[in-house]
């Protein structure tokens, strides 16, 4: 690969406790956009190590994943589409666990990604 692409987390999403449970504001969504195809089958494979542990609890129409990188100990959020996947930053969530996910992923294929990162206020 030419140039890896930056993990560095421009924002964390800020936490507002309300009476019944916590609402997150904010952060930051990088995007890995593979340029041959789908990418769920991909994904499955990653989150098969013995390394994450993950949730997938919600039917909803894409995949969410809930996951924890116990060797580095972070969190984050997997989001598979029909071409993408959205990794979003929690408030534990480490630059090294993402860059550990995108290499891994990237790993399962020959294919180029893209990765664009998103802050929202």
């Amino acid at each position: 690969m030419g140039d890896e692409p930056s993990f560095g987390i421009p924002a964390y999403p800020e936490r507002e406790y309300r009476k019944g449970g916590v609402e997150r504001t904010g952060g930051s969504v990088f995007t890995l956009t593979p340029d041959d195809g789908t990418v769920e089958d991909r994904v499955e494979r990653v989150l098969a190590a013995e390394r994450y542990t993950v949730g997938d609890w919600f039917d909803l129409p894409s995949p969410v994943y809930l996951v924890r990188d116990g060797d580095l100990g972070t969190v984050f959020r997997v989001v598979c589409h029909d071409d993408r996947v959205d990794l979003h930053v929690m408030v534990t969530t480490d630059s090294s666990g993402l860059r550990a996910f995108y290499d891994r992923l990237a790993a399962t294929s020959d294919a180029s990604w893209t990765v664009e990162c998103e802050t929202n206020a």
